[in-house]
């Protein structure tokens, strides 16, 4: 990948014509754990990066959800089955990369990735730990299986397949899908260009 081009396009065609030192940092950083990882496939780099865009609110850092989950039933202590917690005294609502939402989904990364989320949550805002969170719910991963939905990056894009809309399905049906494909398309150019 050139990075220059890359940059130069991803400028123009996503950012407004600038990059912040936090947009540029936290691209960076994406850019770097997809080169230590298993993330080899560059539809599978621009798909991962048009998440983080959308789910970032285009700040490419990991984030906490916009409200805290206030209108949603994860931003109250209750789990999946409506069933109330007490412990741990901690909300789950949408944090990192990719917005991680619920007691159970975090407690699942946790287990999967030997990290205390469900006591500590907000270790979702740290990059390194919200890319590995993103990288193994998108992909096979250490489960074999897509975390977050059941469905991963290998069922949309493969040698067969390229299908950012349907993509979606990985993190959230297909809401806002067609959004979505759009910073795709424009990411994968840049990344190929």
């Amino acid at each position: 990948m050139n990075k220059t081009s890359f940059y130069n396009s991803i400028r123009t065609d996503l950012f407004k014509g600038s990059l912040s030192v936090k947009q540029f940092d936290g691209i960076e950083t994406l850019l770097t754990v997809f080169d230590a990882s298993i993330i080899t496939d560059m539809r599978w780099r621009a798909y991962m990066l048009a998440t983080v865009f959308h789910e970032t609110a285009g700040t490419m850092q990991p984030i906490e959800e916009y409200g805290k989950g206030r209108a949603y039933d994860y931003g109250k202590k209750l789990k999946m089955s409506r069933k109330t917690y007490t412990t741990p005294d901690k909300l789950y609502y949408g944090r990192g990369y990719v917005q991680l939402t619920w007691y159970e989904n975090y407690a699942n990364m946790g287990k999967i990735l030997g990290l205390p989320l469900l006591e500590q949550p907000e270790l979702l805002l740290s990059a390194p730990i919200s890319a590995r969170v993103m990288i193994e719910g998108m992909t096979k991963g250490k489960s074999k299986f897509g975390d977050f939905t059941g469905k991963c990056l290998e069922d949309y894009f493969n040698a067969s397949k390229t299908d950012p809309i349907n993509a979606r399905r990985i993190i959230n049906g297909l809401d806002k899908a067609q959004l979505i494909s759009g910073y795709y398309d424009k990411f994968y150019k840049a990344i190929i260009t």
